[in-house]
């Protein structure tokens, strides 16, 4: 699995002109399921995220984490983080998952958020879908299991 999270003011996702997913300061996170990728993949990434700390304190030091600061997770799938294009100038897209499993596992991870009292809203898997956020920082990581 790889993740983009992006420290968030705020952010939502719309799928053909309706929201589907809005939340206030946390993290925006696309994640892409390659495979291979397990459930055991999807539980080290929900505790990673969960516990990294990179909210300010008060003496503005990144010392804290969305669970100490109330904070909420976007969670959109996004299937082009498996692509690679070290070759031509076509991405290649052999490693990612099918989408049913690929699926199952987004919404594991998405459920593994959820058991940690962290608010977690999606898009809707598959579909096309515009993410707005306003970058906080801007903070952003690539994680990976």
């Amino acid at each position: 699995m790889k993740i983009v999270l992006q420290r968030v003011k705020k952010a939502h996702v719309e799928v053909e002109g309706k929201i589907t997913g809005d939340i206030k300061r946390g993290f925006c996170l696309l994640v892409g399921i390659e495979k291979g990728d397990t459930e055991r993949d999807a539980v080290y990434l929900a505790d990673k995220i969960s516990g990294l700390r990179v909210f300010s304190d008060q003496d503005g030091k990144m010392n804290l984490s969305i669970q100490e600061t109330g904070g909420e997770i976007l969670a959109v799938s996004q299937f082009t983080l498996a692509g690679s294009v070290k070759k031509g100038r076509r991405p290649s897209f052999d490693s990612a998952e099918k989408p049913d499993k690929a699926e199952k596992l987004f919404q594991f991870f998405v459920a593994q958020l959820r058991d940690k009292n962290i608010p977690t809203e999606t898009g809707i898997f598959g579909a096309m879908m515009d993410v707005y956020l306003v970058n906080d920082g801007p903070v952003t990581f690539i994680i990976s299991s």
